[in-house]
């Protein structure tokens, strides 16, 4: 019993120890930094769905009628066509928004009509992206997904360069007098493992990753 306890001090002390380090964290300008939120829930809710745009793919499925099922890609005009349905407008919708305006029209043909529409591939705007800049191995702009975390992009950039400082990673979040900046602990996230450090991402967070000064 006494060794469980002692153990579990130790495992406090550590804890409060990375608490008090990241506290300590500051930006790019030498500015100290809150951390960014943590809570999946409130970024999940805050997030705004994603927005149907020109040039993306969609897979669209009406369940019991495969004939009428298909893959198109949105035209510049921001329009679609499938099997009984001409020039839809699709861009500036939500995938759910869309399929509930295909089952209007094709009630017209079946019975019940059940629609899922699926965003294959993206050809998002700024405001739908999530962009690495610095010291990624790929710094690209990414299509946001429904519950995107840093680890996510991270991933999808092929992770951080020999010359990083990821703990001094910043995520820039809003425009204008909204825009607000957090740290980000990317070295402890993937070159420590530390999951305490990965946290959800929102369509267009920007996030910099400079170069080590040695």
């Amino acid at each position: 019993m006494m060794k469980i306890l002692d153990n579990f001090r130790i495992l406090a002390a550590i804890g409060a120890a990375l608490i008090l380090s990241a506290c300590s964290a500051v930006g790019l300008g030498g500015e100290k930094l809150a951390a960014a939120p943590a809570n999946a829930s409130d970024a999940a809710a805050a997030a705004p769905d994603y927005l149907i745009g020109p040039l993306d793919q969609l897979e669209i499925f009406v369940w019991r009628a495969p004939e009428l099922s298909t893959k198109v890609t949105v035209r510049p005009d921001g329009r679609i066509s499938t099997p009984l349905v001409e020039d839809m407008v699709a861009a500036g919708k939500t995938p759910s928004k869309l399929a509930n305006d295909l089952e209007g029209v094709l009630r017209e043909y079946v019975r019940t009509p059940e629609v899922t529409v699926i965003v294959s591939d993206f050809s998002s705007t700024y405001d739908q992206q999530v962009r690495v800049l610095g010291e990624a191995q790929q710094p690209v702009a990414l299509a946001y997904q429904a519950g995107m975390t840093v680890l996510d992009v991270m991933v999808a950039v092929g992770g951080l360069t020999e010359f990083a400082a990821g703990n001094r990673a910043v995520l820039i979040r809003g425009q204008g007098e909204d825009r607000q900046s957090y740290r980000l602990r990317l070295d402890d996230l993937l070159r420590k493992g530390n999951i305490s450090a990965n946290v959800p991402v929102l369509p267009g967070d920007v996030i910099l990753i400079p170069e080590s000064v040695l």
